[in-house]
């Protein structure tokens, strides 16, 4: 597909339609749908597309104790209290790699709670984080995956592959074929009619499609298991070797551990220092990095991804915002 935005609404339209199926059409206004604070915007603009209702759109408090992941039990929490009011809980998003802090959500307790409530529909957004398990040593991030119903990464995040291309996963196929398939007559033909073929019409949005398959397909010849895997690797190297530089230095901290590529970190002080900070980093014009905010503190982003980046340019960072931070200091 070309996005997770599209990959999400495809299979919330499946669950959607299966649960409406059982309760009645009418009672779409009692669907609720969950994920946690940190889950991409897409989520939320999906649920509105397929019509639940936006008070119904539950994005369940996380904090720094769990490194801003989902928590089994609040989730259970919030099930409950919608359960206790009527409503019917339809739909899980997990995230692998959240956007912010790239948090891991725990995929084998939700999976569980989301069993335990009706048997909600569980997707997982991998998005950035699924392309590391193609090393062994990042697979237990979706331990626990078996009990999920979709999967989705973009390989154009972190996959060496152009924008856009996301593959997406479901253990049931036919659920989306019966929520979006279409057969008019000037589309039929020898071939879609023996059932023998996978018209893929019917598994997305839109009726046309390009081959990003081809693209893909050329990463995975080109490069090979073993040289992904160690692109990766690298990048992973890099950011854990920015990691050791934020913690040598007492003006700083690390925020939340680094789970992949991506560290978070900010200095003693206040939110505005580091805005402060973050506005003059980038105004360097050296380095360009962007920030988060996670349970009210706002944090700077240090995000190796780009093909080209080598240690030199990690070196390179970390100067300007020594720089930088000194000039703060010194009220310059």
């Amino acid at each position: 597909m070309g996005t997770t935005c599209e990959a999400i609404t495809v299979v919330l339209v499946a669950a959607r339609d299966q649960k409406l199926d059982k309760i009645g059409r009418g009672e779409i206004g009692k669907l609720v749908v969950y994920c946690s604070d940190q889950t991409h915007c897409a989520f939320e603009k999906a649920a509105k597309v397929v019509g639940i209702q936006p008070g119904n759109i539950r994005a369940v408090e996380t904090n720094k104790t769990t490194s801003f992941a989902l928590s089994p039990d609040s989730l259970k929490s919030a099930i409950r209290a919608d359960v206790a009011v009527g409503l019917v809980p339809l739909f899980l998003c997990a995230t692998i790699g959240t956007t912010s802090t790239t948090a891991v959500d725990p995929l084998e307790p939700l999976c569980r709670v989301a069993k335990e409530h009706g048997g909600m529909w569980v997707h997982v957004d991998a998005a950035y984080g699924g392309s590391a398990c193609i090393c062994p040593e990042f697979r237990h991030v979706i331990d626990g995956v078996e009990g999920a119903n979709s999967f989705s990464l973009n390989a154009h995040k972190w996959f060496l592959t152009t924008l856009d291309c996301c593959c997406l996963w479901t253990k049931d196929p036919n659920a989306i074929k019966k929520s979006l398939s279409t057969n008019p007559e000037y589309l039929k033909n020898r071939a879609s009619e023996s059932g023998h073929v996978v018209d893929y019409k019917d598994w997305q949005l839109t009726l046309s499609r390009r081959f990003r398959s081809l693209k893909l397909w050329l990463v995975l010849r080109s490069h090979g298991v073993g040289n992904l895997r160690e692109f990766l690797r690298g990048h992973v190297a890099m950011a854990e070797a920015f990691e050791r530089l934020v913690e040598g230095d007492e003006r700083f901290e690390v925020v939340v551990p680094r789970r992949f590529s991506l560290v978070c970190f900010r200095m003693g002080g206040n939110n505005l220092m580091n805005k402060k900070l973050l506005e003059r980093i980038n105004g360097s014009g050296r380095v360009l990095m962007t920030h988060a905010v996670a349970g009210g503190i706002y944090m700077l982003r240090f995000a190796v991804g780009a093909t080209l980046t080598e240690p030199k340019h990690v070196m390179e960072a970390w100067k300007v915002v020594q720089q930088q931070a000194d000039a703060i200091m010194q009220g310059v």
